[in-house]
């Protein structure tokens, strides 16, 4: 506890730094807020991805560990546990999709998978909704021809730009004229945003990669370059980035 020539020390202190107790407390406030933000909002994503991950195979642990408790008496505090649940679901899904990814990458499995996909492209509405996300993974794994994969275009509106991906080139029919399709990511989920169609001409061509693209678009513009080319096409000719 403070004496009265405590008290009297911090006023004095208070006054000489110009800030009152209260200004302090704020502004530690609001250094504690800008410090929790982006650690809070990466472990919001981290969670998204591994409960929707742990949520495939949810279902099938469910049915399956209430079977194994007539043989494993002893783990049935495990089983109860949500925890455990989930984490069981998690590692199932993952081994899933590792074995899933050897499969894909030797020739039978290229074959069953072709199969499946065949199968899928047969059902209706299922086919639109799997060809379409299957063509976008395809188109952005894929080179765009002549021109850079992560562009800058004119939008929403005229003397403002923002980044898009090429993901194909196409020519108009009545003029021949050169357009690209153009997906625009929105911040902070790039998984959602907006297809243009751009004349060529109209493209800025960036020098970036996908993944400078990517923490671009996720940051809100915070993690980028200093420099970048915003009025002139640097290259059009040039490789495309991956």
């Amino acid at each position: 506890m403070l004496t009265g020539r405590g008290l009297a020390t911090a006023r004095a202190r208070s006054d000489e730094s110009g800030e009152t107790m209260f200004a302090r407390l704020q502004r530690y406030f609001f250094a504690g807020a800008l410090t929790a933000i982006p650690i809070w909002v990466t472990f919001l994503v981290c969670r998204f991805i591994l409960e929707a991950m742990a949520g495939v195979s949810m279902p099938a642990v469910r049915r399956t560990f209430p079977a194994l408790e007539g043989h494993l008496p002893w783990i049935r505090t495990l089983l109860d546990d949500t925890w455990f649940q989930w984490t069981a679901a998690l590692i199932i899904t993952l081994v899933l999709m590792i074995s899933l990814g050897w499969i894909a990458t030797n020739v039978a499995g290229r074959r069953v998978v072709h199969w499946a996909e065949r199968t899928i492209l047969r059902i209706p509405v299922v086919q639109q909704v799997y060809g379409s996300t299957k063509k976008l993974i395809d188109a952005l794994q894929s080179k765009p021809e002549g021109v850079k994969r992560v562009v800058m275009i004119e939008f929403p509106s005229k003397g403002m730009k923002t980044i898009g991906l090429v993901t194909k080139t196409m020519t108009d029919r009545a003029t021949g004229r050169q357009l690209a399709a153009v997906y625009v990511p929105t911040t902070p989920n790039p998984t959602s945003g907006y297809l243009e169609i751009v004349p060529r001409e109209a493209l800025v061509d960036t020098d970036w990669t996908m993944d400078e693209a990517m923490s671009f678009v996720i940051s809100g513009g915070a993690v980028s370059r200093d420099e970048i080319d915003y009025h002139a096409d640097v290259g059009g000719d040039a490789e495309p980035e991956r």
